[in-house]
């Protein structure tokens, strides 16, 4: 377990790291009353200041702050970032409006237009005339690992080219966006995340892309879409402006004790099926809720596992959905009904817009 003071001690380094160049200015200006202490305080200063500027903050910093950029709209402000040729941001900040202006880090302004955008996964492509300086950044390929360190970079409240410092507290998670739409496979972080933050880079510290910053919570709580499925999502808005998401059209529920009890369930893997769309692709496959007990639903299916992974959560459930299945798939699954375990093929179909 970390200790209580880390994330303080992390950021007050990064700050330490990142303005150098103030100290030293700062450190210029003190007269030591003899040379001797001169010299030696120069010679600490020189050890220290070149240690500050291979710190690892200092150094991922360096790399991609030249590839952020500062989003303005005719409705407020976020970040966005270069990724092969085009820039990255959120719906929630573009909202269908066809033309924004960027800033990049050495306050070159630039007209982007809108290319494609989506809003279920809080993400939106912008094409705009990119510095020489600005260079892709990649995304993570690999679901970052929990207690991955991680920097944010963006513009919190204006204050353009910020960088924080955290780790990945959580993966897997279902994020809220602020346009009332639920996100799947979401990323936690303690990073500090605040206004003006959104759609930036969640970056781990070899300079790659873990999420897309999309929320604040709070209490050293922030989110991000997923690098897995911004590579999924951002080529399909390049080429053609919008991105079909798999969809099983299911309510499910994590199974509770009192679920568990009233349905006779000998533990509680996989999740509970609720409701199922009676026009969704899985209405003649999948058994939705028949009634109750105690206040628990009753008589619904229990979805063990989908695509050979096992479903422990209704997150987990849409994680899979959303960056494993496409459209159109046909998927093996393994249910509970009856108080029997059965194999079935589920259909996918595509989340009505």
């Amino acid at each position: 377990m970390r200790s209580s003071n880390r994330p303080d001690r992390r950021r007050r380094d990064v700050l330490i790291a990142l303005g150098t160049g103030a100290l030293a200015g700062t450190a210029g200006c003190l007269d030591t009353g003899g040379d001797g202490g001169a010299d030696a305080a120069d010679d600490g200063n020189e050890t220290n200041h070149s240690a500050r500027e291979e710190g690892p903050y200092a150094r991922v910093y360096e790399e991609t702050v030249d590839s952020v950029v500062l989003v303005q709209t005719d409705a407020g402000g976020g970040t966005g970032f270069v990724h092969d040729g085009s820039l990255i941001t959120n719906q929630h900040i573009t909202r269908g409006q066809s033309t924004v202006s960027v800033q990049f880090s050495r306050n070159d302004w630039r007209e982007a237009s809108l290319i494609g955008e989506d809003a279920y996964a809080d993400l939106a492509v912008l094409e705009a005339e990119l510095p020489d300086y600005a260079g892709s950044i990649s995304l993570l390929e690999d679901q970052p690992a929990v207690g991955t360190e991680v920097v944010a970079l963006g513009n919190p409240f204006g204050l353009e080219s910020s960088v924080s410092a955290g780790i990945v507290s959580g993966v897997n998670r279902s994020l809220r966006s602020p346009t009332g739409v639920t996100i799947p496979d979401a990323i936690q972080t303690d990073t500090a995340i605040n206004p003006g933050n959104s759609g930036g880079p969640l970056v781990t510290l070899d300079g790659v892309v873990a999420g897309v910053i999309s929320a604040g919570g709070g209490d050293n709580i922030g989110f991000a879409v997923s690098a897995a499925l911004a590579r999924r999502v951002v080529p399909a808005l390049a080429e053609t402006g919008s991105y079909d998401h798999p969809y099983l059209g299911v309510n499910a529920l994590a199974i509770s004790p009192e679920i568990a009890a009233a349905n006779d369930l000998p533990d509680p893997a996989g999740v509970y099926i609720h409701e199922v769309a009676p026009d969704g692709p899985t209405a003649d496959v999948l058994q939705g809720s028949t009634g109750t007990a105690n206040d628990a639903p009753t008589g619904g299916d229990v979805l063990v596992t989908l695509a050979d992974s096992a479903i422990e959560t209704p997150s987990q459930l849409s994680s899979v959905l959303a960056i494993e299945l496409s459209p159109d798939d046909e998927v093996d699954a393994t249910i509970r009904r009856d108080g029997g375990e059965r194999s079935i093929e589920l259909p996918v179909g595509t989340r009505p817009q």
